[in-house]
C-alpha cells in the first residue's frame, strides 16, 4: 500500500472548533470523515489526545458505527444487499461473481482504488431484490449478467 502524509492542519481546525462549541464525538468523526475520506489511525490518536479521550474511547465509536470507514475507499462504491429477499433471488450467484470479476472479497476495494465492494443485509428495497447501491444509485431486479455489465461501465 501506498504510504501517505495526511495535512493536519483541516483536522486541527476542525478540532479546535469542535471544543469551543463542545461538539460530541460523532460529529467530530464525521466531519473528520469529509477532510480525509476515511479515518486514518494517526487522526483518531490525534482526535482522542486533542479532546482528552482514551484511544479505546474514539476507536470504540469509529470501529462501531457502519458510517465510518477506518480504510481508503474506491472512487466507486458497490453496497450489494443480501438480506432475505436479496438472499433468495439470488445475491449469492451475484456477490460471487463480483468478487471474481474485481478479484478482490467482499468488503475490500480493488488495489487500483477504482471499487469498494461490500455487501450489506438490508437496503430498504425488498421490492426490487436483488438490489444494489452503486455510488448512491439504487439498482433493482439485478442478475449476476447485469451486475457484471454495471461493474464494467464504471469509468
Amino acid at each position: 500500500m501506498i504510504e501517505e502524509t495526511l495535512d493536519f492542519a483541516p483536522l486541527d481546525e476542525l478540532l479546535d472548533r469542535a471544543k469551543a462549541e463542545k461538539m460530541g464525538l460523532i460529529p467530530v468523526l464525521q466531519q473528520t470523515q469529509e477532510i480525509y475520506g476515511y479515518l486514518p489511525a494517526e487522526v483518531l490518536q490525534r482526535i482522542a489526545k486533542r479532546l482528552s479521550l482514551s484511544p479505546s474511547q474514539v476507536l470504540g465509536v469509529a470501529s462501531f458505527y457502519a458510517q465510518f470507514h477506518r480504510h481508503p475507499r474506491g472512487r466507486h462504491i458497490i453496497q450489494q444487499c443480501d438480506g432475505t429477499a436479496c438472499h433468495v433471488r439470488g445475491a449469492k450467484n451475484i456477490i460471487t461473481a463480483v468478487q471474481d470479476q474485481l478479484g478482490i472479497a467482499a468488503g475490500h476495494t480493488t488495489p487500483d482504488m477504482k471499487v469498494t465492494y461490500e455487501v450489506v443485509y438490508c437496503l430498504g428495497s425488498c421490492a426490487l431484490a436483488p438490489v444494489a447501491i452503486i455510488d448512491g444509485n439504487v439498482v433493482g431486479r439485478l442478475s449476476d449478467a447485469r451486475m457484471t455489465e454495471l461493474v464494467n461501465e464504471l469509468p
